[in-house]
């Protein structure tokens, strides 16, 4: 995924100064395309879903608006033709998002995960998906590769399927991962947190294979 989308959508997250603080972040940005990509959805509503107040919902709409992903109707706010692009490239690096139920490695009160395309190899230890899973709202988090047949779990396990049946077969069942691909589970004491924390983890894998 170019660089170019990647501050593109941290642009619209960003403080501009000299307003206020923002109170949201990309994964807002990222949740509110989601919602309108199904259908329109009006403006509490919104906020509802985001979990942010009037004065954020107002702002997002603002950024999303002023930069024509969006449009306002009186069915409510819907992608343009330019937001569906944008949508677009957004399912083609996280194609597959769901919530897992309770297994050996899923064990939070609420699981969600990302299934990240072709980055693998761009995985070290985790720690930097998981830190930034629990920057995110999360309480933890684990990234699993798919790799030679295998889902691995760096420094934990070679092969989840021998030692973590039921949460392999979960796994597979829901992500349908290939060769390279990446599956980020974030567990919290919300939903929202949960997929919060997984897209924060996901997100630090867009645009990450330059050299530090």
């Amino acid at each position: 995924m170019p660089s170019t989308f990647k501050k593109f959508i941290e642009s619209l997250a960003h403080v501009k100064a000299p307003g206020p603080s923002t109170t949201f972040s990309m994964f807002h940005i990222f949740l509110a395309l989601e919602l309108m990509a199904g259908k329109p959805i009006g403006r509490n509503k919104l906020a509802d879903k985001l979990n942010v107040g009037d004065g954020a919902i107002r702002t997002i709409i603002s950024r999303l608006r002023d930069t024509g992903l969006i449009q306002a109707s009186k069915e409510g706010c819907h992608l343009t033709e330019k937001g569906s692009k944008i949508w677009k490239q957004f399912e083609e690096f996280f194609p597959q998002r769901a919530e897992i139920g309770r297994t050996e490695l899923t064990n939070a009160e609420y699981n969600y995960g990302f299934l990240i395309k072709n980055s693998g190899h761009k995985i070290k230890s985790g720690i930097e998906q998981r830190d930034a899973a629990i920057m995110g709202g999360a309480k933890r988090a684990i990234a699993i590769v798919s790799k030679d047949n295998h889902l691995i779990i760096e420094s934990i396990s070679k092969d989840i399927k021998k030692e973590y049946s039921k949460a392999a077969d979960q796994i597979l069942k829901d992500f349908k991962p290939e060769d390279n691909d990446v599956i980020i589970i974030a567990g919290a004491d919300t939903l929202l947190k949960a997929k919060r924390g997984a897209f924060a983890a996901s997100w630090v894998l867009v645009d990450s294979d330059r050299k530090k």
